[in-house]
């Protein structure tokens, strides 16, 4: 990390906490308790005569906005239950988890904020209260377990390097895996430069104020194809007080977290930070992760600034699939390694907003960020001893060559390279050094138009992405346990080889406007589009027989939105609504979509043939509803909604035969569409919720895809022979309703809150997800990967008013599941198994069963305390 975000991390590990330098774990409690009925029910003693809510002293800060609901006429006061849960007397109800804002911004920047009813397109919000109860510190997580169309994908088996996997579009920190949503953090995209990856395990948890997820909408700029995600930190202004969480538990689990907030007259300030030390249920699964957020706020009565800072700097061990067979040898084994993340990011962001008028508000952001990685990934390599078959340029018997017969050479000093006597690995590099700017404007009219409520938005943003990449791959051994040893020289020669030393530049420009108007009271209708302008290049900078990745790629369209609200009465709403978006391939894409050289994959680039721009359009209907009973203090929130988005040029990975790499092609069409379904229910004393989602998610078009290690696939039509001694490709067929492989279609999700005292509070989650397509098996030709459930506890017990003690269960009944599927080489995995005398050798393996899966987490359990100041 560069010596000032690590002063800031410091800075807010230390002040922050001061009692932190002296603690001996680090780590991050969960908030499972979002308001103390107990300090309520004390504070209501002395209050309720006035009829206004008393000063609540809460575990956790909350969102300054709460529902305000008309008092019942003639209704008497509801009758307090046992253990003296008495409302306070009082408009604003107060729940045993709070509820997320009524209203939710229609673009990446403040000032045009919309009731929920008015909004044409499927929404879920999540309020602090929401994200903290589980008590898990992984944003995946509480998303997978709240969000209907969400379910969590986890191609490199750790817990921090987890994908969220919205509708079948994916936001995920894997390089490799094509992105469809578009990401926002306080109005900056954090969408990285070089693969419009998402890096989950940067954003503190404990400084998230709120979440909005929605489908499809165009004004959130490029990748909002399945949808758009907008994140909110907490300020100075919306928490106050001091917290510190500790925690420890399974598989070496210890973490410290803490954050504060102050305000005086027009000035606030926040900070956050977190540490969390895990030494992983897998074998070389560690993880070290060091994150924090900081935010220095102005507000006066017509305008708001706050300037804030996001770092992290992270370490994060990833053990990906591994075959099924290999885990019977032990649960804790992984198939190739090593295979490590290193992740450092610092971002500096200016935000703010201005009313100019009583209607007219600007707002506008502008940021830079700056992003580093290295990944090494231990691979089997596809090696084989080169022939002299007595043709022109035929390699020297005896040599090091690749399948193809093309001879590899010492990148350094150029010389040939003996065939190794041990079992060929490879270490497989790659890093990247991104820097990102950008500057946002909007402006906000909510004056009447013809006499009618209207609000009119129209903005514009650019962002700048500048990254220096490399790959390379360097000669290896294998050890036991699957693990790769650096015992020979940096290797170059064929293209597939060569290291990589790239340049990429991304522009993006986009202009929006959207407008709102109310036809009647109830009725309302949305217009808007946005134009984006996207430009990629990418340039060599290493050996000059690599120059035919040098390209120059421009992408742009206009992409329209339609919608009508309609509000029946107060709390139940209609609503339909079309739009079209664009996601433009990226450099990481571009520059890996040549079949005949595939890339490592997290990522080496090879040629640059072209690849078109991804194109979606969405429709969507639905009901919300939003009703209060028991004069006021209990609240069911529902909602039921259609989609289907049609993709055309869809970007997909194709795995090569040797492990660890690929490339990308468009393909046709694709389909993803489904039911949305969700309910809430909250009193002070009790809430519970459940949601289920049916996504269909399949190819549109017929195909004819790449697969050589599915044992399902036959061989490929080609138009040109292949050379004598080399093995026919093989490829999977796919028809119009295949599924999209790694898309469960059913997915189940509920739990619950109960305090059993006004200081003791219990809470379970479900979550279910039913089968998967492997990935490479894209014509639904083998048996898919099972679907799983999981059961999660929490309980927490306020020993006083500040200081709480808790628990957390994950996985109580202890299943095992998977939650990726692909496939792998079995013959060049049991040569690669000789060198472990615990396994059978070249018989390790089935012929025929390719299949490996990245497991879940098992049972664990931890424990903590909290204590508030």
């Amino acid at each position: 990390m560069e010596p000032g975000g690590r002063a800031v991390l410091v800075l807010l590990a230390g002040l922050i906490d001061p009692a932190a330098s002296q603690a001996h774990v680090l780590g991050a409690a969960p908030r499972p308790v979002t308001q103390s009925l107990y300090h309520l029910t004390q504070a209501a003693e002395g209050t309720a005569q006035k009829g206004t809510l008393p000063e609540v002293d809460v575990i956790q800060g909350q969102k300054k906005k709460t529902a305000t609901v008309p008092k019942a006429k003639k209704s008497p006061a509801p009758q307090p239950p046992p253990e003296t849960f008495e409302p306070a007397v009082s408009r604003e109800p107060v729940f045993a988890v709070q509820p997320a804002p009524g209203a939710v911004s229609v673009s990446p920047l403040p000032g045009a904020e919309m009731p929920i009813e008015k909004i044409p397109r499927g929404v879920t919000s999540l309020s602090s209260a929401d994200i903290d109860r589980e008590g898990s510190v992984i944003p995946q997580d509480f998303l997978d377990q709240r969000v209907p169309g969400v379910v969590i994908d986890d191609l490199q088996g750790n817990s921090f390097q987890t994908g969220v996997q919205y509708r079948g579009f994916e936001a995920s920190p894997v390089n490799g895996l094509p992105q469809g949503l578009a990401v926002y953090q306080n109005g900056v995209r954090i969408n990285e430069a070089f693969g419009d990856t998402v890096n989950w395990d940067f954003i503190p948890e404990n400084a998230i104020n709120d979440i909005a997820i929605m489908g499809s909408n165009p004004i959130f700029g490029l990748n909002a194809i399945g949808g758009a995600l907008a994140i909110t930190m907490k300020d100075g202004f919306s928490y106050q007080g001091a917290e510190v969480d500790t925690r420890f538990g399974s598989f070496g689990r210890r973490q410290v977290s803490t954050e504060a907030g102050m305000h005086s007259g027009a000035f606030a300030i926040y900070g956050a930070f977190e540490g969390i030390n895990d030494d992983g249920f897998r074998d070389f699964s560690d993880a070290e992760v060091r994150r924090g957020y900081a935010d220095l706020g102005l507000k006066t009565d017509s305008a708001e600034f706050h300037l804030n800072f996001t770092g992290a700097d992270n370490y994060v061990g990833v053990t990906a699939a591994v075959p099924p067979e290999l885990l019977a040898y032990g649960d804790k084994r992984t198939f190739t390694s090593p295979q490590t993340t290193d992740n450092d990011m610092q971002m500096y962001a200016l935000n703010g907003t201005v009313k100019a008028t009583d209607t007219l508000t600007f707002s506008g952001v502008t940021y830079y960020r700056h992003f580093k990685q290295k990944h090494d990934d231990g691979n089997i390599a596809e090696f084989e001893e080169c022939e002299d078959n007595g043709n022109p340029g035929d390699p020297e018997d005896g040599n090091l060559c690749t399948e193809d017969n093309e001879e590899i050479f010492d990148a350094v000093t150029g010389d040939e390279i003996e065939f190794p006597d041990d079992v060929a690995g490879s270490i497989d590099r790659t890093s990247q050094d991104a820097k990102g700017y950008g500057i946002a404007f909007q402006a906000t009219d909510k004056a009447r138009l013809f006499g009618l409520g209207n609000t009119f938005v129209i903005g514009t943003s650019y962002d700048r992405g500048e990254v220096d990449y490399t790959a390379s791959s360097q000669l290896g051994s294998f050890l036991p346990k699957f693990v790769v040893a650096p015992t020979g020289p940096l290797l170059g020669g064929p293209s597939t080889i060569e290291p990589r030393f790239l340049s990429t530049t991304n522009d993006y420009f986009g202009v929006y406007g959207v407008d709102t108007l109310d036809l009647t009271d109830q009725l309302s209708l949305t217009i808007g589009g946005r134009f984006n302008y996207a430009r990629v290049e990418i340039k060599n900078e290493g050996d000059e027989s690599l120059d035919t990745l040098n390209g120059l790629n421009e992408f742009y369209r206009f992409n329209p939105s339609a919608g009508l609200t309609y509000t029946f009465s107060k709390g139940l709403s209609i609503y339909g609504g079309y739009s079209e978006a664009n996601r433009a391939p990226t450099a990481s894409e571009i520059a890996c979509s040549d079949p005949e050289n595939p890339c490592i994959i997290e990522s080496a680039l090879a040629s640059d043939p072209p690849l078109e721009q991804v194109v979606s359009k969405t429709w969507e209907a639905g009901l919300r509803g939003e009703q209060y009973f028991n004069a006021g203090f209990d609240r069911l929130d529902w909602s039921l909604g259609f989609f289907r988005t049609d993709n055309s040029d869809d970007i997909i990975q194709i795995a090569d035969s040797q492990q660890g790499r690929g490339f990308f092609s468009n393909f046709g069409e694709t389909r993803r569409q489904g039911i949305e379904a969700a309910v809430s229910y909250r009193s002070q004393r009790f809430f519970t919720y459940a949601s289920y989602a049916f996504i269909d998610a399949t190819f549109a078009s017929a195909g004819i895809i790449p697969s050589e290690n599915n044992p399902a696939s036959e061989e490929c039509p080609v138009t040109d022979p292949v050379d004598p001694g080399e093995e026919e490709p093989t490829c999977v067929f796919v028809r119009p309703g295949d599924r999209l492989p790694g898309i469960p279609r059913h997915r189940f999700k509920a739990g619950f809150d109960y305090w059993l005292t006004p200081k003791w509070v219990l809470g379970a989650d479900l979550i279910s997800a039913s089968n998967q397509i492997f990935y490479g098996d894209e014509g639904n030709d083998n048996t898919p990967l099972a679907g799983y459930y999981k059961i999660n506890l929490h309980s927490a017990y306020n020993i006083t008013d500040n200081i709480q003690i808790y628990g957390l269960v994950e996985n109580l009944t202890d299943q095992q599941y998977g939650l990726y599927g692909t496939y792998f080489n079995v013959e060049a995995a049991n040569e690669a198994a000789e060198a472990d005398p615990s396994l059978n050798g070249d018989d390790t393996f089935a012929e025929g069963n390719a299949k490996t899966i990245t497991p879940a987490i098992p049972f664990a359990a931890y424990g903590g305390i909290k204590v508030k100041f």
